[in-house]
């Protein structure tokens, strides 16, 4: 990881992030700046048990992230 990159990061509870990382420690945990947040919730309709899919988006100046939260964290991916 280098500092002022951006970088995606996957975390549990189905979060991805997208961001410039400014700092981060051996636990994993990240101050992130500009960033970008999905949130992917799952509904089940309780009459006909389909699956709802929805994403929720924001956007935010500065972030915190536990290290213990993060699955992945990668460069951001390339469109080609």
């Amino acid at each position: 990881l280098s500092l002022d990159e951006r970088i995606f990061v996957k975390c549990r509870g189905g979060r991805v992030l997208r961001g410039r990382l400014h700092a981060y420690d051996t636990h994993l945990n990240m101050v992130l700046g500009k960033v970008t947040e999905e949130i992917t919730i799952i509904d089940i309709d309780e009459e006909t048990y389909e699956e709802n899919v929805r994403v929720e988006k924001r956007t935010v100046e500065l972030l915190f992230v536990r290290g213990d939260t993060v699955v992945l964290v990668s460069p951001p991916l390339r469109t080609f």
